[in-house]
């Protein structure tokens, strides 16, 4: 991650909840994307300071919002790296010079992007801004394929966290199961990065054919794709259609997206083969032709 320490949680839940709680006291201020996860939300939550939020990937209100905090108060701006429905990149190269006019810190919470995005490494390495970023979240339920998470950052702050986050203190390890399919699973990052550039091709690949097909893949950059239905019972009528054709997708319904954005979130992995991704797309293609989709 090319930072000075980390610390390994039992789940990446765990993570942000633990962070963020300790991190943030009385007269401090956290500010989220109103697209982050749930469990920054609870982390926020959970501590002493004060949480306010703005809207997606909007500068112009991010900054109205650093704008009402006091100059002499500990400020903490949290986004996601990747964010887990629209598949899109938080734009740290205009959040960080933001962060340094008004005197916030910022994290990143990298669960969809480490083994994606910088060679694997991440958001950050991926936009160049590794230096300005001052903590990095993983979780290694996605990439790596197992259980827990991390947070990475300078070590006299990743020491606080790891004596102050109550979620690490009175929680149990790591498996050891777990722990060594992590390690085996960088061992692959490391050593083979050609699979890190399969599936950002089988992201492109896949987005470009959906968009010429018709389909509406909102802001995705990675390969995280959905497919915008916006009605929900429509979603689930194409969930159903094309998972008895042989195809799965995740329904995703309001409140965990905007009312009227409905959509089904595919996401794709290096191991996916071009045979695999052609019936996909012909599945794809079948179904929203029946549904007057596209």
């Amino acid at each position: 991650m090319e930072k000075e320490a980390a610390l390994v949680f039992s789940t990446g839940y765990q993570v942000n909840v633990g962070t963020l709680s300790s991190l943030l006291g009385r007269g401090d201020y956290v500010v989220t994307d109103k697209d982050d996860h749930a469990s920054i939300v609870d982390g926020c939550r959970l501590s002493f300071g004060t949480m306010k939020r703005f809207r997606h990937n909007d500068m112009v209100d991010l900054e109205r919002v650093l704008g009402t905090i006091p100059d002499n108060a500990g400020k903490l701006v949290v986004v996601d790296g990747v964010f887990s429905m629209g598949g899109d990149i938080a734009p740290l190269h205009d959040i960080i010079p933001l962060c340094k006019r008004y005197g916030a810190r910022l994290m990143v919470d990298d669960a969809h992007s480490i083994g994606v995005l910088g060679g694997g490494k991440g958001t950050a390495i991926h936009l160049g801004v590794n230096d300005d970023t001052d903590l990095v979240m993983g979780t290694f339920s996605k990439s790596f394929a197992s259980l827990g998470g991390f947070i990475a950052g300078a070590e006299p702050v990743i020491h606080y966290i790891q004596h102050h986050a109550r979620s690490l203190i009175f929680s149990a390890s790591m498996p050891p199961g777990n722990v060594a399919a992590v390690s085996a699973a960088l061992d692959v990052m490391v050593d083979e990065p050609e699979r890190i550039e399969r599936v950002n091709q089988i992201g492109d690949t896949m987005r470009a054919a959906y968009k010429k097909m018709g389909f509406n893949t909102g802001p995705s950059e990675t390969p995280i794709i959905p497919i915008i239905i916006g009605d929900m019972n429509a979603t689930f009528l194409t969930w159903r259609l094309l998972f008895e054709e042989g195809v799965y997708t995740n329904p995703v319904i309001p409140p965990a997206v905007p009312p009227n954005l409905s959509l089904l979130r595919t996401s794709y992995m290096a191991t996916h083969t071009d045979e695999q991704m052609a019936f996909v797309l012909a599945t794809f293609e079948k179904v929203g032709r029946m549904l007057d989709l596209i």
